[in-house]
């Protein structure tokens, strides 16, 4: 989760900038980056997301081993560690329909 902070501050940083330039950014090689990138960073939040709803699992009251505040913290650990996966996974499905409209439309070849 250290890199999906960094790489979603990169990405508005880019958004922003070429809303200023006024021009789209529509580079098949930069938008093909962006999809690596977002599914890179969407399996990695998957693992971390499945990782802490197994230690919530692991470490529920019913076990003993942790008081209900500790594991409430958990549950809601792992709730925001899924909510963080599926929209990257939504981010990156959006980036490559974005990709497959620019390899298909003749406007986007000529910047």
């Amino acid at each position: 989760m250290g890199l999906l902070i960094p790489w979603s501050c990169f990405l508005a940083v880019v958004d922003v900038y070429s809303l200023f330039l006024g021009c789209p950014l529509r580079l098949p090689g930069a938008i093909i980056l962006i999809v690596a990138g977002d599914w890179v960073l969407s399996l990695l939040a998957l693992g971390a997301a499945c990782a802490t709803a197994s230690v919530v699992t692991l470490l529920l009251p019913a076990n003993g081993y942790c008081s209900p505040g500790v594991c409430g913290r958990y549950q809601l650990s792992a709730a925001m560690a899924f909510l963080s996966w599926f929209l990257t996974a939504s981010s990156s499905l959006f980036n490559l329909w974005s990709l497959l409209l620019c390899a298909f439309c003749k406007k986007c070849r000529s910047y």
